[in-house]
C-alpha cells in the first residue's frame, strides 16, 4: 500500500545533495529558530486552507497534518482555520495513509473524523489486509507502519479489535537482539512502529527490557540514533524514532546536547529541517525535529 502523495513525500529524500544556507548554531537563538519554523509552515499554506512543503504545488493530506502538528507543538493558532477544516472535509481519502492523515489533522482542529473512516477500517480488518507485515520499499518506513496507523485510528472511532491476538502477532517479530523486524533482522524504524503499536494496544512495553537495550545500542555519543547499531550516520527520522521509543519507556537521551546539535544543524535558512545536514526542508522532517527538541526540553515544556 503506497503512502499518500508519495512523490511529494519522497522529494525530501531524493535530493540529499542539495543544501541551502543553514543557521549558525552559536549565533541564532532558539526563539529565532522557532519563529523561522512558524514562518516556514505558514508560508506554505495554500489559499484553499491545506498545506504543502513544496511551494507552488497542490495541498496534500500528509503535509496538511504535519503543518498543523508543527504549529500545535509550538502552541501557534492555526491560520485560516475554517478554510483548513473545509479543505480536510472536502478531501476524499482513497487509502489508509490518506485516511490516517486526514483523521489526525481533523482531530487537531477539534473535528470529528471522516464519516467513512469506521466503515473503511472495518472493511480493511475484515479483508485481513490490516495486520500483516509488508515488504519495505522506498515509500514505506517499516513493516509495521500500517499496523501502527490502524491501532491509532481504531481508537479514534471505537472499532473493536482483538488486542491480545495482535500483541502476540507483533511479539513474534521481536528478535534475539531485542529489536523488531522481519526475517530476523531488527532495525530502529520497525522497532518504533512495533513498540508504538504495542503501546496503543495497552501492552506493558516496559517489560521489554531487551528492546530498550537494542534502542540504546542505536544511540550515538556524537548525537542521535542510527537505523541499526553498527553504522555511524544518523538521519532525522531515526533520531525521532529513538527519542520517541525512549519516551514511551520513560527514559531520557544519554547525549541530549549532541543530539540537539545534530538536529539544529539540519535546519535550513528557510526555517524548515532536512533529513540530514545536507538536504532540503520537508514538513515531515520539521515535525520530527520539533518533536525531538521538545522531548529534550529545548522548546520549554516536554
Amino acid at each position: 500500500m503506497k503512502r499518500v502523495d508519495a512523490r511529494l513525500h519522497e522529494a525530501g529524500r531524493n535530493y540529499s545533495w542539495i543544501k541551502t544556507k543553514s543557521f549558525d548554531e552559536k549565533q541564532v537563538s532558539i526563539q529565532s529558530r522557532i519563529n523561522s519554523i512558524i514562518k516556514y509552515v505558514i508560508n506554505r499554506q495554500n489559499d484553499g486552507g491545506g498545506y504543502t512543503f513544496c511551494k507552488g504545488t497542490d495541498s496534500n493530506a500528509q503535509d496538511t497534518y504535519y503543518g498543523l502538528a508543527i504549529l500545535n507543538l509550538l502552541k501557534v493558532p492555526f491560520p485560516n482555520l475554517q478554510k483548513t477544516i473545509d479543505w480536510l472535509n472536502n478531501f476524499i481519502p482513497d487509502n489508509l495513509y490518506s485516511y490516517y492523515y486526514i483523521a489526525k489533522a481533523l482531530k487537531l482542529c477539534h473535528q470529528e473524523p471522516n464519516k467513512n473512516l469506521k466503515n473503511f477500517l472495518l472493511s480493511l480488518l475484515y479483508s485481513r489486509e490490516g495486520f500483516k507485515t509488508i515488504d519495505v520499499y522506498v515509500e514505506v518506513s517499516s513493516e509495521f507502519e500500517v499496523t501502527f496507523m490502524i491501532t491509532e485510528l481504531v481508537n479514534m472511532v471505537n472499532v473493536k479489535i482483538d488486542n491480545e491476538k495482535i500483541i502476540n502477532w507483533l511479539l513474534n517479530y521481536q528478535n534475539n537482539d531485542g529489536g523488531f523486524g522481519t526475517h530476523g533482522y531488527s532495525n530502529l524504524s520497525s522497532t518504533y512502529h512495533a513498540i508504538a503499536s504495542l503501546f496503543n494496544l495497552g501492552y506493558q512495553i516496559k517489560s521489554l527490557s531487551k528492546t530498550l537495550e537494542y534502542v540504546r545500542s542505536c544511540e550515538k555519543p556524537s548525537g542521535g540514533f542510527t537505523v541499526v547499531p553498527n553504522i555511524s550516520k544518523p538521519y532525522m527520522e531515526h533520531v525521532y524514532y529513538g527519542t520517541m521509543i525512549l519516551d514511551l519507556f520513560g527514559e531520557n537521551l544519554r547525549y541530549p546536547e549532541n543530539t540537539t546539535r545534530f538536529v539544529l544543524n539540519c535546519q535550513n535558512s528557510n526555517g524548515g529541517f532536512a533529513r540530514s545536514e545536507f538536504g532540503i526542508s520537508t514538513f515531515e522532517d520539521t515535525f520530527y525535529a520539533v518533536n525531538i527538541l521538545r522531548k529534550i526540553g529545548k522548546l520549554g515544556e516536554k
